[in-house]
């Protein structure tokens, strides 16, 4: 197999005496989805924000195509081309879809003028490219489906180099249809073969229609990895439960 687009190395985060992530290990290459799964608590939520420079780690190392990069701010993990698309999306639902695709990287002309034209025509071919035909880009970002809002940040992300792309809980709170526009979304974005995906959920199913990998997290640890093809589905319920078998939770409620 080819060299893996990140990888992280032993990483542990604390916060004051409390270990968020204890020597975690994750490596995931271009043109697959890896699911991170995990109970809440389990570390994910501090994994990602720590791959995205939100916080620093404690210890260990994350390398980009092999080389190691140190992010201390989330600017430093854009430029080294992390783009995470976390569950409020940060779009703005009174600005227009070309508005948030562009927001705070707009063209302009030599008299900083908006070339809204050419920023347009990039907003709409660019979700084109991943499944979402938004016939009229200046439209406000309030009138999409949630699906469709995933969408334009995912497409965002990539335009703006990403080559990791980290999907937060992308089809958490929306309806059936919508979560297999994002799940569709997903799919195109593995075919592009040179994009990395993180994909971080708590829907089981989901994981398995979509993912090549999965890594568990549990109280800050890797607990399990391993190929889709490799993990059935009373499998990935014990990771996903940090570990526990269903059997014995039962057992435990029974005794009450």
């Amino acid at each position: 197999m080819a060299d893996s687009l990140i990888r992280v190395e032993n990483i542990v985060k604390r916060f004051g005496p409390f270990t968020a992530l204890n020597g975690v290990n994750l490596e995931v290459f271009a043109g697959e989805v890896h699911a991170l799964l995990g109970d809440n608590g389990a570390g994910k939520s501090t994994l990602i924000k720590t791959l995205a420079g939100v916080h620093e780690p404690t210890s260990g190392q994350i390398y980009i195509e092999g080389n190691p990069v140190n992010f201390r701010s989330p600017r430093d993990a854009t430029t080294a081309g992390i783009g995470t698309v976390y569950q409020d999306l940060a779009l703005n639902q009174l600005m227009s879809v070309t508005r948030n695709f562009f927001m705070g990287r707009e063209l302009t002309n030599i008299f900083g003028t908006l070339k809204m034209d050419d920023m347009d025509k990039v907003a709409h071919d660019e979700m084109v490219k991943i499944g979402i035909d938004i016939s009229d880009p200046s439209q406000a970002v309030g009138t999409m489906s949630g699906g469709q809002r995933q969408t334009l940040a995912i497409a965002r992300a990539i335009y703006f180099g990403a080559k990791v792309l980290i999907l937060d809980e992308p089809t958490s709170a929306l309806g059936q249809k919508q979560q297999m526009e994002v799940l569709k979304t997903i799919k195109k974005v593995r075919g592009y073969g040179n994009i990395a995906i993180i994909l971080i959920t708590h829907n089981e199913i989901h994981a398995q229609l979509i993912a090549d990998r999965f890594t568990f997290l549990s109280l800050g640890e890797v607990i399990g990895e391993g190929k889709a093809a490799d993990l059935h589905g009373p499998d990935i319920r014990r990771l996903m439960a940090g570990g526990a078998e269903i059997a014995n939770l039962e057992q435990e409620l029974n005794a009450i």
